[in-house]
Parts: C-alpha cells; structure tokens; sequence
C-alpha cells in the first residue's frame, strides 16, 4: 500500500469518527428518549393490568404466573384491586397440614384453607395402591365472597394456619382442631375455617367462622357461596360398574333422599332445603352436611369423564351459606369422608345409609331387617366371606322351606294328574281349544288341584332374589375378599383374560357365572321332567333354557358373590326337590286323595263359569255361520 493510500484511509476514518461525535445525543435528548420509553413500557403494564384485573374480576382470582412480568407497584394496585381488603393475603407460601386419625389422612392446604386430599388408611384400591377419596389436582372446595363490589375466591388466598406441625395425629376418643384464618388488612377482622377431627370417626366438623366482617362483605342476597367440586379417582376393577354405581345424593327437609341418575350426565337445581349432599363412588363417599340446613337454592351438576385415564364422575355444587353480616357469625357444618358401610353411616342416624342402592321398596326393605342383620351376625365370627355366603344361602333357603314344600308339592300334583292330561290334549288335539282349555279346568277343579299353586311360592321367592342381586354388588364388606380362584367377591372372578371383547360376553371368562348358568339350566332341566313336557307351550320350553345363556353375557361381569349365591340357592333347591320327591310326598297316597276328591261333587267356580258361557257362545255363533 502507497502513502496516498493510506492518507486516504486516515481521513475517511477521521471522517467518520468525527460525525459519530458529531451526532452523538445531549444529555437532555437521552433524558427526553428514557422518559418516551418509560412511558411506553408503563401504558404498556397499565394495559396489562387493565386486562388482568377485567379477567379477575370474574373469576376472582388472579394467578402468580400473571403477576411476574409486573413490576411491585403495579402489583401492588393490581392486588388491591382485585382482593381489595384481602390483598395482602394474596401472597404467602403454600403449607399442607395433615390431620390424621386412626381411619384416615385429611391434608389440608393452607392457600385456599381447603381439604386438598383425603387418603382412607384402612383400604387400598384394587391394584394394592393407597386409596384417596380425592387429591388436590381433582378437587375444589371454596368460599367466594362479595366485598365491595369485588368477587373475593378463597382457593387463591393464604390462610395462617394455627399449627405449624407438618402431621397432627389424634386417636381413639380424643379429638384436635386447626385453625386457618385469612385475615382482612388487620388482625380484628378475618374469615375462620375450623376443622375438628375425632380419632376413630369418618365425621369431621367444618366450621366457617366471619369475626369483625361485616362492613367487609356486602349485604347480598348470595353474598358468601361455597363451592364444591370434585373428580372420582378410579378405585376399583371394573371401570363400568364403578361409573353406574358414582352419583350425586341428597336429602331433603322431608327426609327424602334423591339422586342425579348414574347414567346420565345432568345439571339439576335443589329448590327446597336441603339437609345434606353427597358424592357417593361404588364402595365410598363424601357427604357435606350443614348443621341447620342448606336453605337456599342451589345447583349440583354430575358429569361422565369421558376420556380419562384416572377419573370417572365429575362432581359440582354451588351453595350459598346463610350469612347476616353479624359482627360475630359462624357456619357449622360436618363432612363425612369413609365407606359406604351401612351399619357405619346408620349410627350417624342422618339417613346417609340411603346411598347404598338395597333396592326399590319391599327390596330395599327385605336387604335392611333380614339380609343385612344376618350377614352382619355371620360376618362377626370372623369367616372367610365365601363360606358366610354358603351358611346366608342355606338360612334363607330354610325360611323359605315351606313355600318350596308347596312348589314341590303343586308339581307333584300335576305330575299324578299328567295321564289325564294327555288323555285330553289327545281328545281335544283337533277340536276346539275353548272346549279344551274348559275340561281341563273341569279336570283341575274335580281334582282339588290348582295349577297356579306351584308359581305363587315362585313368585314369594322373587322378592328375595332381587333382594340379594342389589345387596351384593352394594356390600362394601364383599370389596377385595377372595374366596377360591376369585380375587374380589365385589366384582367378577376371571379365570381366563382373551385380552380382547367379545360382544355381549365381555374380555374374560367368568367361572362363577358359568356355574351359577349351568346349575339354572340343570334345575329348569329337572322341574321340567318333574311338571312333564306336555304341559308347556314348545316355544317356552326352549325360551326357558334360553334365558340362563342370555343371562351370562351379563352376570360375567357382575359380582361374583352373587354368582357364588345363586349357583348356591339353585343347587339347594335342586336337592331339596329331589329329597322331596323322594322321602317326603307319597305319591300313591297323593294319587289316590285326588281320585278320591274327583267323586264328591264340585261347585263350579265364576272362572269356570266364564270359560263355559263363552265356549256356548262360540258354539252359537258356528252355529249361525252355518
């Protein structure tokens, strides 16, 4: 490079070195500049809190995540803004507290004062995990408040909790409580949750206490609402039976105990006043039951969680307190978290009971005063609940000996009487099936024998057996016992997984079930040789036989308890009948009281009657056609 060169350079550098300082900014137009972009950046944080405090102001609440990008200030006008006297509780660190008793786990979350989780320390689920009712993710329970105008969410507040033990534990009859309180701006005014939990109780108390509050919340018509929800954790085996036994329950002033139906998804408002409400599961339940009534309209809302690989209900209630603005109030209120054990929730003597689905009426009724009382006698010798089925079967089998006497007995009759039977079957095959239908009734009344006598005991019986298919599936006592191949009485027993569906059967073979059909088809096999063919009509022959096989794609997946009883009941009543049959009736004596009642002279009955007037009428009306 030559010397122009780098002259040349040198003054295109000075060049430019000299305009840089040239055009370099004063220090007022910097001042002016850093005030332009300070007020960017606050229009900017107003408008954010202008958007953040729009969306609070309906959910009332606003999350950490939307606070973080503000600077404190704004902060701090943003949380006034939204919480109003409760600002300050908006900040704080999240404490769990648990109160623990000899049955149970209750973790209470000191932001939102809330119930998180509620973990049952005497059962598992059915792949051996502990067993929650609920767990924080899935659930809700607060408190929203009108002040000033504002929305004020209780699940997005930090309580001060009047422990700070990490667990409290508590035992037999002795019982403890924990405060939580969330203040309003100073230590004279504040909202109290209070929970008491007793060491051997599923009951805990609830209490809401307002002190010093009452120029804090309005005076509204729905000024304090609490607000219930919750998602059902899968617990049990079989997924569909667990979702048609999971609903909402609740009572009335009336004491009448409703449901929201187990297959529907469904939204209904509780117009008059309501005593308790409960999110019942298959085998457990969470009842929140105010001390004097929830008396204001309120609604409860059950949904399906379709799609999900952990919850099966959906649970929600929105319930306004009673609350008058006192200086000094409280809201006393217990909740019940435990089985779904009828003797246990009876003692409660509140009609929590009524939950477990024992049937419609007379069902309901024989569950309660005969099965339940007999079953829980059984149940306190401590056996395995295989053979307190076996012994329950043969008690009831034996209170009902006498009506089986008299089914045995009516078909032992038809039986002697068949002969003639089908003397007149044969007599009467081409000629007229009114004039039939009238000797055989002849035949009946000449021979003392009523042909409706062998189905009425069947009939008496039925109320029993319907009785035992809702205990069953409902016995929390059955949940988890093993009895033979099968794991689980409560659900069904599988000796064989296809690892796929088969429609109408299922994934699996169920081994009670199949027992339970093949014994129904061997009794129907023998009462049909006992009553003889010919008096059946041929298509109930074989609906008869069929009806078991129908049976079985359903009861595959049904309790195998219930399987386990009635492959029981039917193989009783098969013996029973054959003893009867063959020690008990004297047939020759039997045949030879109803020839002897053929001669003595017989009244006709308003039936016969009935049959003879209308086989006249027939007759003449031939007779015209002619």
């Amino acid at each position: 490079m030559d010397r122009n060169s780098i002259i040349g350079l040198l003054l295109i550098g000075g060049i430019l070195i000299g305009w840089l300082v040239m055009s370099q900014p004063s220090a007022e137009e910097l001042a002016q500049q850093k005030h332009i972009s300070d007020s960017i950046a606050s229009y900017q944080e107003t408008q954010k809190v202008a958007e953040v405090v729009a969306n609070a102001e309906s959910s009332a609440s606003v999350s950490n995540d939307t606070l973080l990008p503000l600077n404190d200030s704004l902060k701090t006008v943003l949380k006034s803004k939204v919480y109003g006297d409760f600002a300050e509780a908006s900040v704080g660190e999240n404490k769990n507290i648990v109160l623990e008793n000899d049955l149970m786990k209750l973790t209470i979350s000191s932001k939102g004062a809330r119930i998180s989780s509620v973990e049952l320390k005497n059962y598992k689920t059915f792949d051996g995990k502990p067993l929650f009712l609920f767990d924080a993710d899935s659930s809700r329970q607060a408190i929203v408040l009108s002040s000033h105008a504002k929305k004020i969410n209780t699940d997005s507040l930090y309580f001060t909790p009047s422990e700070t033990a990490a667990t409290i534990t508590v035992s037999g009859d002795d019982k403890t409580s924990l405060s939580l309180k969330l203040y309003a701006g100073d230590k004279s005014k504040y909202l109290e949750f209070v929970y008491t939990i007793k060491g051997n109780d599923y009951m805990i108390q609830y209490n809401v206490n307002a002190v010093g509050l009452q120029n804090v919340i309005d005076k509204t018509s729905n000024n304090m609402v609490l607000n219930w929800n919750m998602k059902t954790p899968i617990q049990e085996h079989h997924i569909e039976t667990q979702q048609r036994a999971s609903t909402i329950y609740y009572q009335n002033a009336e004491d009448v105990t409703d449901k929201i139906s187990e297959m529907s998804d469904e939204k209904i408002a509780l117009a008059s006043k309501t005593k308790w409400i409960a999110f019942k599961q298959q085998f457990f339940t969470s009842v929140l039951i105010p001390e004097k009534g929830f008396d204001k309209a309120f609604d409860i809302e059950s949904k399906t969680a379709y799609g999900s690989a952990n919850y099966i209900k959906d649970f929600s209630a929105s319930i306004p307190l009673t609350y008058s603005n006192k200086e000094n109030e409280s809201i006393a209120m217990s909740m019940y978290f435990g089985p779904n054990h009828f003797k246990t929730l009876k003692n409660y003597d509140l009609g929590l009971e009524k939950q477990i689905n024992l049937g419609w009426k007379i069902f309901g009724w024989l569950n309660r005063f005969l099965v339940i009382p007999i079953f829980n006698f059984l149940s306190g010798f401590e056996m395995n609940y295989g053979l307190i089925i076996l012994i329950l079967t043969i008690i009831i089998k034996l209170l009902l000996l006498p009506i089986a006497y008299k089914t045995v007995l009516s078909s032992a009759k038809m039986r002697v009487l068949k002969p003639e039977i089908d003397e007149l079957n044969e007599k009467y095959k081409d000629g007229d099936p009114m004039q039939k239908q009238q000797a055989t009734m002849a035949l009946y009344k000449q021979a003392g024998v009523n042909p409706m006598a062998g189905c009425i005991p069947v009939l008496l019986q039925m109320p029993i057996l319907i009785a035992l298919f809702n205990f069953f599936p409902a016995s929390i006592e059955l949940r988890q016992e093993g009895f033979l191949w099968a794991s689980d009485l409560s659900t069904y027993d599988s000796v064989w997984d296809f690892g796929f569906s088969i429609p109408w059967y299922g994934d699996h073979v169920s081994l009670f079930a199949l027992l339970m059909t093949a014994s129904t088809l061997l009794y129907t096999w023998s009462n049909s040789q006992l009553m003889g063919s010919t008096n059946q009509m041929p298509g109930m022959k074989w609906m008869m036989y069929l009806m078991p096989i129908l049976f079985l794609g359903f009861l595959n997946n049904y309790s195998a308890g219930l399987s386990w009883y009635y492959f029981l009941a039917n193989m009783i009543t098969f013996g029973q009948t054959w003893v009867m049959q063959k020690f008990v009736i004297n047939h020759d004596a039997l045949h030879a009281k109803i020839q002897e009642n053929k001669k003595k002279p017989v009244k006709k009955s308003a039936f016969q009657q009935r049959l003879e007037d209308m086989a006249k009428q027939q007759q003449q009306a031939k007779q015209k056609k002619k």
